[in-house]
């Protein structure tokens, strides 16, 4: 016999360390659009506002001896130098803390391209670059050798396990590219970007021997949408993200309704599909500077049917400090998700 917890297994995983193929290594999320800079390093200070602060986190699989949990946190802010800055941090462990996967970045993203009559068409282009740190903590594994037939597992049973390495931090590098109509005078407005993570093509040397390191996998990554003005007070965006890294795809697509309440006030109603994977109903409230999400992801796929427990939940925050001068017309239109 031999257990191990599901950090163990869940990390391994997603380690990729097959050697004919590469799955996924990241973390996702329903409400993408609240990470900007881990989707696409060129949504860097893409607001209408001095600057953002943003949280995240997100609960999976707590059945699955506590499965994954995922938390963030990023900060950005225009300037007036058509360059826009920000940094961002994301820590993912799994079952009870014994894989850990920590990815932290700086972004810089250039905003001074803009065509048509009167310049409403933007693209930006951004960078980033930082490292990423996985770990495994043997502690917290349930060893084969260290259980008994008899008397089931106990911790304090020496094992002959051997982790020649339990730690792993690499440079780490992305690119993207944004482009927005901001024209505040259409009730269409459109948006879409694509990126490319660990673009640095760092080494793998995460449980692997010296022989065979390979190289983490590029995470593509095409999102965008439509701001749809239905009223005065009433907005549609329908979005959608495409993602792929290694053999690992993911196909989400959604829509969601702003709605306002009065002048301080909206209140966001929507879901995404996550194709073969899950249902997400999201709901909202904005209060001034103030936006508050949260999304339940319902397992649809077959591991929802064979298992409880399988779906996430999703909490975020988002703070966006208001210009004390009124913007120009061109950043109305900014792609807030």
């Amino acid at each position: 016999m031999r257990k191990f917890l599901m950090s163990a297994a869940i990390g391994l995983s997603l380690m990729g360390i097959c050697k004919k193929s590469l799955a996924q290594i990241d973390p996702h999320f329903s409400q993408y659009y609240m990470s900007p800079m881990w989707i696409n390093p060129a949504l860097t200070g893409a607001i209408d506002g001095d600057y953002r602060v943003s949280g995240l986190y997100r609960d999976q699989w707590r059945s699955f001896d506590n499965g994954f949990s995922t938390k963030g946190f990023s900060f950005d802010a225009p300037t007036d130098k058509n360059i826009n800055i920000g940094t961002t941090i994301l820590s993912q462990s799994a079952g009870n803390g014994g894989y850990i996967y920590t990815n932290a970045h700086v972004s810089v993203a250039y905003t001074g391209v803009r065509f048509g009559e009167s310049g409403f068409h933007h693209v930006h282009m951004g960078i980033s670059a930082g490292i990423i740190n996985r770990r495994i903590d043997p502690s917290k594994f349930e060893l084969g050798d260290q259980w008994n037939a008899v008397s089931g597992y106990n911790p304090a049973n020496p094992t002959t396990e051997i982790f020649s390495n339990t730690s792993s931090t690499v440079f780490d590098a992305n690119a993207g590219v944004l482009y927005f109509d901001a024209d505040p005078d259409k009730k269409v407005n459109i948006y879409g970007g694509f990126s490319a993570a660990h673009i640095s093509r760092s080494k793998d040397k995460f449980l692997q021997s010296s022989a065979s390191k390979t190289t983490i996998p590029i995470r593509y990554n095409v999102h965008g949408g439509v701001r749809i003005s239905l009223a005065e007070n009433i907005i549609v965006v329908p979005n959608f993200m495409y993602m792929k890294q290694g053999t690992a795809e993911e196909k989400m697509l959604g829509a969601y309704f702003q709605l306002s309440a009065n002048s301080s006030t909206d209140v966001l109603l929507g879901g995404n599909y996550r194709y073969q994977d899950a249902v997400s109903p999201y709901m909202g409230l904005t209060f001034n500077d103030l936006t508050i999400g949260v999304s339940y992801d319902v397992n649809a796929s077959k591991l929802g049917k064979l298992a409880t427990g399988a779906n996430s939940f999703e909490l975020t925050l988002s703070y966006i400090k208001k210009r004390k001068v009124k913007a120009s017309p061109e950043y109305i239109r900014c792609p807030r998700l």
